[in-house]
C-alpha cells in the first residue's frame, strides 16, 4: 500500500519573533498548497501559554479556515485536549467543521501532558486518564445518539442532542495519540481508533513494538472485519534541501530553536510527579541533550537532499510499519518561503521516489 503524505503543523514561536497573522499566512499557504499537490491532510495540535503549541489554543478554529481555501485536503486535529473542554462543546464544535469542509474532518485526540496548562484549567493530572476516556466516549455517542445521558465524575449531562449532526457517518474518523504506554497503544486499538505517533524521544524499534501491540489489540477486538483496518500515521520534522549541505545549514538553527522551546515548556516537568504520567518527570533533560545533529540522526527529524530524505522515509517507515506520515514543517518559527520551498521539493522530488520505489 502506497504510503499517505500529509502535513504537520505545532507552532513554536515567540510572538515577538514571529507575529501570528505572519504565521497563519504561511500556514493557509502551505494548505492550499498541500491542497493543490494532493497530500493526504493538513494536521495541527492544541497547547496554550508557551512558544511550544501556544499559537494554536483552537485546532478546530484554525481547520474551519482550512476548509474555505481548499477543497479535497482532509482537515485533521492533532490533537484536541478533551481534559480541557466539555464534551457537549467539542462533539458539536467538531461536527460544524465537519459540515463547513463537507466531511473532511479527522479527530484526533491526545491526553495533554504540560503541566502548567493543567494548573490553568484547574484540572488536576491525577486522573486525567480517565477524565479522558470519559470525554472520548461521550463525544462518539454525541455523534451517533440522540437524547445522550452521561453522568461521570467529572461531567454529567441528560437527554442531551448534540447539533450539527457530523456530515460524516457515523462520525468523523477518529484517532488517538500515544507516546509511551503501551497500554494507550492496547486501549486505541481495542476502542478502534487511528493511531497517531511522533517517535522523538522514543527509539525507533520501541515505537514499532508499540504499534505492533496498537494493530494486534485492533483485530482481537474485531474491528478488522467488515473493511475496517487500523491506521498509523506518524509526525517528524521534515526539511528537504537543495542538498545535503543546505539542508542542514537551514533545518540545523531551526531544529536547535524547536528543541529549545519544547526543552523550556517540559522544565515544568522537573518537579512534577504524577501516577497518571509514569516516565513524564524529568523528560526536559532528555531534550536537552539532544542536538540538532542527533535529532535528525537518530530517527526524530528528517533532513537533508532529496535523495536523503527519501531514503530515510523509506527506513523509518519499513521500521515502524506506518501508513503515512504527517510531516511537521513548520519548526523553528521557519519564514513562509523557506517552508514553502522544502515543502515543494518534498512533493516534487521525493514523494515521486518514493511512489517509484527509489527505481
Amino acid at each position: 500500500m502506497e504510503l499517505e503524505h500529509g502535513l504537520s503543523f505545532l507552532p513554536d514561536a515567540e510572538h515577538h519573533g514571529l507575529p501570528a497573522p505572519e504565521y497563519f499566512r504561511t500556514l493557509l499557504d502551505l494548505s492550499r498548497y498541500a491542497d493543490e499537490a494532493g497530500l493526504s491532510h493538513v494536521k495541527i495540535t492544541e497547547h496554550y501559554l508557551r512558544a511550544y503549541g501556544g499559537y494554536c489554543p483552537s485546532p478546530l478554529a484554525f481547520l474551519a479556515g482550512v476548509a474555505a481555501v481548499t477543497s479535497r485536503v482532509r482537515l485533521m486535529t492533532g490533537c484536541v485536549l478533551p481534559v480541557f473542554h466539555h464534551p457537549l462543546q467539542l462533539a458539536s464544535e467538531a461536527a460544524m467543521v465537519d459540515a463547513l469542509s463537507d466531511g473532511r474532518l479527522d479527530v484526533g485526540f491526545a491526553r495533554a501532558y504540560l503541566p502548567y496548562e493543567f494548573e490553568a484549567f484547574e484540572v488536576p493530572m491525577d486522573g486525567s486518564r480517565e477524565r479522558f476516556v470519559a470525554a472520548v466516549d461521550a463525544v462518539r455517542r454525541l455523534w451517533t445518539e440522540e437524547k445522550v445521558t452521561v453522568d461521570t465524575p467529572f461531567f454529567r449531562f441528560a437527554e442531551a442532542t448534540a447539533l450539527p449532526r457530523p456530515v460524516q457517518v457515523p462520525h468523523p474518523p477518529t484517532w488517538i495519540a500515544a507516546v509511551r504506554s503501551r497500554s494507550s497503544f492496547a486501549w486505541a486499538g481495542e476502542q478502534g481508533h487511528g493511531l497517531l505517533v511522533t517517535p522523538a524521544l522514543t527509539p525507533l524499534e520501541e515505537m514499532a513494538d508499540h504499534i505492533a501491540v496498537y494493530r494486534e489489540s485492533f483485530e482481537q477486538a474485531g474491528h478488522g472485519g467488515g473493511g475496517g483496518r487500523s491506521r498509523v500515521l506518524a509526525s517528524l520534522p521534515l526539511y528537504v534541501g537543495v542538498d545535503d549541505r543546505e539542508a542542514f545549514a537551514t533545518a540545523d538553527p531551526l531544529l536547535a530553536h524547536y528543541l529549545r522551546v519544547w526543552a523550556e515548556s517540559t522544565d515544568a516537568w522537573t518537579s512534577t510527579v504524577s501516577s497518571d504520567y509514569r516516565g513524564y518527570t524529568g523528560m526536559s533533560r532528555a531534550i536537552r541533550a539532544m542536538t540538532p545533529e542527533s535529532f535528525r540522526t537518530l530517527g526524530g527529524a528528517v533532513v537533508g537532499g532529496p535523495r536523503r530524505v527519501a531514503d530515510r522515509i523509506a527506513q523509518i517507515a519499513e521500521i515502524l510499519g506506518v501508513d503515512g506520515f504527517l510531516w511537521q514543517v513548520d519548526f523553528g518559527a521557519v519564514g513562509g518561503v523557506v517552508a514553502r520551498a522544502g515543502v515543494e521539493r518534498l512533493c516534487a522530488d521525493v514523494l515521486p521516489e518514493l511512489a517509484s520505489g527509489g527505481r
